[in-house]
């Protein structure tokens, strides 16, 4: 005999198993919804917001809008600025450090990506693709190298990247375009960076067919990259990317496709059968 409270969550589940498609709706939680689409609204080029602009880029009423932002800031997700701005809070970066540390392919990564810095000298990245960002999840700087302040965490155009490149070339048309619906190919951007998406498709079909991508002071002038991709069990869609970065002034691209290009890719099997095996 079933008890009170065994009753619902059988009924629930049963319910769920006959129409999987309404499962999400049946369990989604609006008000923690919105919490996450406020949280969402941060990235590197949106470090604050007022409140105001909260609710128009999420279409959440102001007075809801105040509530979540409150809620958020007392559990130390958001901060508040002296001007009455909003930013992401400590609790945000102890839940993003916390999947880092426990991301497989974060573990797995660490040393072949660590022998690869101290065989070659060089900065080395380990990225994915989030939109049309690539977010770096492992980072191993030479200290000489001078960029942007990219840390692990840090996103950049995947369209300027060598690493985001090589992900978007192995989208299909349709992800492609969604993926880029909303990138600004006018930004600030490196002197040889794509201008146009037909001119970045061209590259993507030619990054597909050869299995790397260069970036040639794309991202930024004086910084050049090639980047070579990491296979988990599905060998027809890399699981991340890895890098060598290094600075134009002391390797030209003929460098990057050859001896860096080597030890890349070596790296990168090595990951990709670690992947495989767990």
């Amino acid at each position: 005999m079933k008890t009170p409270d065994e009753s619902p969550a059988r009924d629930d589940a049963d319910s769920a198993a006959d129409t999987p498609g309404k499962t999400a709706s049946r369990y989604r939680i609006e008000a923690l919804a919105k919490g996450l689409d406020v949280l969402r609204l941060f990235d590197e080029s949106v470090t604050s917001l007022k409140l105001r602009e909260v609710s128009d880029r999420t279409g959440i009423p102001m007075p809801t809008a105040f509530r979540v932002v409150a809620t958020l800031e007392e559990g130390g997700y958001l901060e508040r600025l002296p001007d009455g701005s909003i930013r992401p809070g400590v609790a945000v970066l102890l839940l993003g450090s916390a999947a880092l540390r426990g991301s497989s392919l974060v573990q797995l990564s660490e040393q072949p990506l660590r022998h690869l810095a101290e065989e070659t000298g060089e900065t080395v990245n380990l990225g994915v693709l989030v939109g049309d960002q690539v977010l770096y999840l492992a980072r191993l700087r030479n200290s000489d190298l001078v960029t942007a302040n990219i840390q692990v965490g840090s996103t950049l155009p995947a369209a300027y990247t060598s690493m985001g490149k090589l992900l978007l070339a192995y989208l299909s048309d349709a992800e492609l375009a969604a993926a880029l619906s909303n990138h600004d190919f006018g930004a600030d951007a490196g002197p040889n960076a794509a201008r146009s998406l037909d001119e970045l498709r061209a590259r993507l079909t030619e990054i597909r067919e050869q299995g790397y991508s260069l970036q040639d002071q794309e991202v930024a002038a004086g910084l050049r990259s090639v980047s070579v991709p990491v296979f988990g069990r599905d060998a027809s869609r890399p699981a991340a990317a890895i890098n060598i970065a290094v600075a134009s002034s002391r390797h030209d691209v003929a460098a990057l496709r050859g001896p860096l290009l080597t030890r890349l890719h070596a790296t990168a099997d090595d990951i990709s059968r670690l992947l495989r095996s767990t």
